[in-house]
Order: structure tokens, then sequence, then C-alpha cells
């Protein structure tokens, strides 16, 4: 029963009727409203002289990373809500499969980065301009990258080796590692021995990374006498920490378990929220919880009337 498979049918959310109606205006309007949210948020960035800090250039390319993240998902998970025809080929899953984990996993790099940015402003204030240069910035950034491609070129060259059932079937709404591993022909262990460790380093290396910042920001703001300067301190932060937790919480569950708990229907919803709310979510938390980003987007738009 071994086969080259030449594509994979991916099962997606069972509806039918009006409630796949709701569903694909739903996802359609969140994929509009996140690209437009992200792009904004890059505009913004570049147009305001105020805004061109280490902080807001992390969270440029935050924005630019969640563009392609979301665009790898949630069109072909779109169009499948209506579609009958859910095929999506070996060559064309492999590669969602590539650029999902290499947006993922960089982005769990880059957020501890942003982390380590909060933790210089705060901690070594007169040391941040010479600490936090746009030469090294742009290094970190090369290096969040980096990674993420290595975790996912990796990962790759061990599932793309793996033998797939005639015709296999995907209990899901996109490639991803678990649901491949499940349905697998041939032995997966090595695959999923080497998903499961690399998944640990980029999950764990970077949530202690931002575990220890903050834990070193809130020494450092608990000893500021007054608590106007604690408040003020602490706000330059709590848009990111907000990021952090959502992401953190919706992934750390996904990718850090074994690949049978991936077969329980709850994680298809789970994974729902870190590719569809989440990225949603984030722009309007760095929005509406910053006053630079804020008083930058009102000047903007003052500026265009």
């Amino acid at each position: 029963n071994e086969t080259q498979v030449m594509y994979f049918i991916l099962l997606g959310f069972p509806t039918t009727g009006e409630l796949r109606l709701l569903l694909f205006s739903a996802l359609l309007l969140a994929y509009l409203l996140t690209l437009l949210e992200n792009v904004l948020i890059i505009l913004i960035i570049q147009n305001n002289h105020s805004l061109q800090k280490p902080m807001y250039l992390f969270l440029g390319n935050l924005s630019f990373l969640e563009i392609w993240y979301v665009s790898v998902i949630e069109p072909k998970m779109i169009t499948d809500v209506l579609s009958h025809d859910k095929r999506i080929s070996f060559q064309a899953c492999m590669a969602q499969l590539h650029f999902f984990v290499t947006f993922i996993c960089t982005e769990y790099v880059l957020l501890a980065v942003m982390a380590y940015d909060r933790f210089v402003a705060i901690c070594k204030p007169l040391r941040y301009p010479l600490i936090m240069k746009h030469r090294f910035c742009a290094q970190l950034i090369a290096a969040c990258w980096m990674c993420g491609l290595t975790t996912s070129s990796i990962k790759l060259s061990f599932i793309a080796r793996l033998s797939f059932c005639d015709v296999a079937k995907i209990n899901h709404y996109f490639c991803d590692i678990s649901p491949l591993l499940n349905i697998s022909c041939s032995d997966p262990s090595l695959a999923e021995l080497v998903d499961f460790t690399l998944a640990l380093m980029v999950i764990m290396v970077p949530l202690c990374a931002v575990v220890a910042s903050y834990i070193c920001i809130l020494v450092t703001v608990l000893k500021i006498p007054s608590s106007q300067g604690r408040q003020k301190a602490f706000s330059t932060c709590s848009s990111h920490l907000a990021v952090v937790i959502l992401f953190y919480s919706t992934t750390l569950f996904t990718y850090a378990h074994p690949k049978l708990m991936y077969t329980y229907p709850a994680n298809k919803l789970l994974s729902v929220l870190y590719t569809v709310v989440v990225p949603l979510l984030n722009p309007l938390i760095y929005c509406l919880r910053n006053k630079e980003v804020r008083l930058a987007m009102r000047k903007t738009l003052t500026c265009r009337r």
C-alpha cells in the first residue's frame, strides 16, 4: 500500500449549508483585517520619525512576518470551506509546511529578541543607545529568520522522506507536522524525534529568555520609588507581554506533545487560535495598549486628511 502520493486531501472543518457560508465569511473577514492591520502598522512605523527606534523596528518585522504567516495558511483554508475539491498536491503541501514552520519558528525567536530589547531599555537605560544600535538590531532580525529557516529545513528533510498511503487524508485544514506523521505508512519515529527535539529547543530556549528578561524587568520596576514611574516603565512592555502570552499559550500545547495527542479534534480548533485569532489580535494589542503607536496613527490619519 506504500506508493508515491501525488496529493493529499485536507478534511478541514465538516460544515454544511448556512454554517459553511458563515464560516467562509468569518475567515475571509479575519484574513483581510489581519492584512490591513499589519500593513497599517508597517506604514505608520515607516512614516513617523518618532517610531524609528529598535522596539518599533522589531514590531515592523513582526507585522511583516505575520502577513506571510497568515497568507501561507488562510487562503487555502478559506477556499476549502466552500470547495468540494480539498486536494493539495504533495509539492504544495511540503511547501506550505516549510514556510509555515519557518514563520512560526522565526516568530518564537523574534518575540524573545523583543523581550531582550525591553530588558535593555528598562534595566540598562543609559547603555540602551550603545547596545541596541541599528546594525546590531539588523543582525538580531537576520538571526531570527536564519533560525526559523534552518529549523524548518531540518524538519522537512525528515518528513519528506516518509511514505504515505494512497489516498492520504489529512485530518486538518493545512499541512502540519503532526497530522502528516499520523498518516505515514512508514516508521515515523526518527522524524517524530527530530520534530519533538527541535520544537522543544525553538520553543523553550526563547521562552526561557523571555521569562528571564521579564523577571529582571519586574525586579527593576519594583525598585522604582514612585508608582507613576513604575507604571510608566511597565507600560512600555505590557503590549509585548500580552502578545507573548497569547502566542506561546496557544502554540506550546500543540507543538510540545507527542503526535498521538494531535488525533483529538480539539487540537484542530486550538490551531485556529494561533493561525487566525492571534495574528488578528496582535496588531490591535500593540495599537490599543501602546501610546506612541496610537499617537503616531492619529498623526498619520490627520495628515492624510
